[in-house]
Formats: C-alpha cells, sequence, structure tokens
C-alpha cells in the first residue's frame, strides 16, 4: 500500500523503489525445507484514508494478500492498519511516532493489537535528540513550541506521552506559541506570542510551507530564531516536497534541523543481499536520478522484515502465523535491528534517532548529522550551525 498520487506521492517513491529493486530477491521465499513463490501486489492509496480503506480491502479479497506493507500518512497509515486489523491480515508499517501510531487507532501505550504491527521512533525520542541539539546551542534558551491544531500537535502537547516532559526533565522551559490549522495563511498571533515570550529557538512539526511562513512572518517582525528544530515533513529536503523558490530560500535560510533515522552513513547491512546504507543511497540516485531520502532505509527494512516473517512463519500461507512470527521478529536490517520482543509497548519496535541539520549545498540541502547521543555507532558529519 503506496501513495502512488495525492499530496503523499513523493514519499511513496522509496517504496516503490524497493520493491523494484529487490524484484529478484522477492521472487521465492524459503521456510524450512520448502520454498513458496511470493507475489507482490501495489495498490495506491490516493493519499486518502477512505481510498487506502478500499485499496487494503482490495488487496486482501482480490489479490488474496498475506501480510499488507505500508507507511507514510497521520491519517492514511492508521486508517491502512485499521482495516488489516478489521479484516484480520498481518500489516507491517513504518514512518509514524508509535505514540501517534496507537493513539490514532484509539488506543492507549500497552493495548495489544492482534494483526498489525509497527517499527518507529517516539515523541520522547524526537524530544531528547531536539532537546540535545538545543543544548549545544549554549545558554538556557526559551523554547517556542510551533504545533497544529490536528493530531500531530495534540500529541505533542501531551502531558503524560508527549514531548514537552522528556524537554522539561531536561531543564528546558518550553511555551506553545498557540495552535494553527494547516495549511496556515498567518502566523501572527504566533510570532507575537514569540516576542512576549522570549523564545530564541522554536521547535515544531510543521509544512515546509508553514514553517517557511513562520520564518519570514518572524523575521519581517525583527525576530529570528537562532534555532529551529522540525520533525514530520523536515525530516525531507524541502526541495523534495514543495516546489516554491520563495520557501526554498527562506528554509536555507533558517538550516533547520531534524531527526535523522537513516542516512547512507548508517553503518548496517541488509538481511537480504549484505547490501550497505552507501550501497543503497548510490543505487537510487543512479536508477532514479533524484537524491536519497530517509524514508528509503526504512522502505528497505519493511520488505525486509515481511520476508523474515514469511520465513520464519509456522506456516507462511496462515495469516495468524505470519502474525506471530511478526511479534517474535528480532531482525538485523538495513535501518538497524528491530525488536518487536523488547519495544516500548506491544507491536512496536523502536529505531534510535540522531540530530541533524539541513545546510545548504551546491545541489541543495544537505542534511549533516551533527548529534549522535542515542546511536554513538553513527558518526557525525558536521557541527551544528546556530543562525
Amino acid at each position: 500500500m503506496a501513495p502512488l498520487t495525492g499530496r503523499l506521492a513523493p514519499l511513496g517513491k522509496p517504496l516503490t523503489y524497493v520493491l523494484k529493486a529487490l524484484t529478484s530477491q522477492l521472487k521465492h521465499v524459503r521456510n524450512g525445507s520448502s520454498r513458496y513463490d511470493v507475489s507482490v501486489a501495489v495498490r495506491d492509496s490516493r493519499s486518502d484514508p477512505g481510498a487506502a480503506r478500499q485499496a487494503v480491502r482490495d488487496l486482501v479479497a482480490i489479490d488474496q494478500a498475506h501480510i499488507v506493507l505500508t507507511m507514510a500518512g497521520t491519517q492514511v497509515l492508521p486508517a491502512v492498519a485499521d482495516t488489516c486489523e478489521e479484516l484480520r491480515v498481518p500489516c507491517l508499517s513504518t514512518t509514524f511516532p508509535w505514540q501517534a501510531y496507537v493513539h490514532a487507532r484509539g488506543a492507549a501505550p500497552g493495548h495489544h493489537f492482534q494483526w498489525t504491527y509497527h517499527f518507529a521512533w517516539g515523541l520522547d525520542d524526537i524530544a531528547t535528540v531536539f532537546a540535545q541539539m538545543w543544548e549545544q546551542t549554549g545558554g538556557t534558551p526559551t523554547i517556542g513550541c510551533l504545533w497544529n491544531d490536528d493530531l500531530q500537535g495534540d500529541l505533542l502537547r501531551h502531558g503524560q506521552y508527549g514531548f514537552a516532559p522528556v524537554a522539561s526533565t531536561r531543564g528546558h522551559h518550553l511555551v506553545d506559541l498557540g495552535p494553527y490549522r494547516e495549511p496556515a495563511v498567518d502566523f501572527q498571533t504566533q510570532v507575537g506570542r514569540m516576542r512576549e515570550y522570549g523564545a530564541d529557538i522554536v521547535t515544531s512539526a510543521a509544512t515546509a510551507a508553514d514553517l517557511s511562513l513562520f520564518h519570514r512572518q518572524a523575521r519581517q517582525a525583527g525576530l529570528r530564531p537562532r534555532l529551529i528544530t522540525c520533525s514530520r515533513w523536515l525530516t525531507y529536503p524541502h526541495t523534495h516536497t514543495v516546489t516554491a523558490p520563495d520557501v526554498h530560500a527562506e528554509l536555507a535560510d533558517a538550516r533547520v534541523a531534524t531527526l535523522v533515522y537513516w542516512s547512507p552513513t548508517h553503518p548496517y547491512r541488509s538481511s537480504l543481499d549484505g547490501s550497505t546504507c552507501a550501497d543503497l543511497a548510490h543505487a537510487y540516485r543512479r536508477d532514479t536520478g533524484e537524491s536519497w531520502l530517509q524514508p528509503l532505509g526504512l522502505a528497505h527494512a519493511l520488505v525486509e522484515t515481511a520476508h523474515h516473517a514469511l520465513g520464519t512463519a509456522d506456516d507462511p500461507t496462515d495469516h495468524a502465523a505470519v502474525a506471530q512470527a511478526l511479534a517474535g521478529t528480532t531482525l538485523p536490517t538495513i535501518a538497524g535491528t528491530l525488536d518487536w520482543k523488547q519495544g516500548p509497548t506491544p507491536n512496536i519496535a523502536l529505531l534510535r534517532l540522531a540530530g541533524g541539520q539541513w545546510h545548504p549545498g551546491p545541489k541543495g540541502p544537505d542534511l549533516v548529522i551533527v548529534s549522535n547521543t542515542q546511536i554513538p555507532e553513527v558518526a557525525t558529519t558536521g557541527e551544528l550551525q546556530p543562525v
């Protein structure tokens, strides 16, 4: 299940690329002494939760899916997972903080889903890596929180499971600049609160276009954040998710810092063919003409894990057996070792995060790793540059 069309389409490319690149490895799966033929069906979520639900039903009823894979989409991914749970078919997903994965489905941490499994990081992990980068700027800054009025913003504000509790525990003073509706048309209220509270660092989960608008209006008001940390859409190069030149110029000037969950310098190998992260990134650029994206490594790990589950299930043609295999999986992948037996809550395997910053480069924004405290085997590739 991939977003081939609609607003999430740029983020669907890594998954469709990986499926094509691994065609030869996916033709068969060996399970004990038996070998099974494998077919891969791809359906378009159209970046819409309703269309995604119907596409899942088609995957199961028409394509006879034994496992469904998906990634990307605050509303689409939970719709896919819930439909798989309803239809009693195993589902594996990624690229979504695990608290959001749980809460968007009407559950709370500790809830056990029978059919659906996920690997990612947590909102608390984002808070930790962002706080580590704030601390590199020196002093005790006031952090202005630019969060929307939707699921992401509500969860980031959550007093128990969200972002603020972790950052506050580290001694940081966070102030909420006020919720806003996406897409935003004006941030004057938030800019005014930034001035009122004396916030000189901003943290957000905004889209590239919205963050650009905020930064422009802050500058016009005589304010300039020393550092902006932003998750979600800013984990991708802004040149990939939006075409407006003014947005590109604004965000290049802002030098946004973000979380890093995969890069060509991560020291991991594929469990399918032994290829490295650098190999995968190079192949993607060679075959597509485009720069690597962080979801590329997760898409590859998604396929690796599904292949492993089919190869280790008591019966790869039985849905319950495949789900049970997922629940017991510990697997070294090109995105790191995924372990569903040691997750923070049932159905979740955790990925560790580094901190990065977008530096302007001759070919567009370049993601430089500036903090590796949580994942020391990943080398830093540059220094944080506050504005």
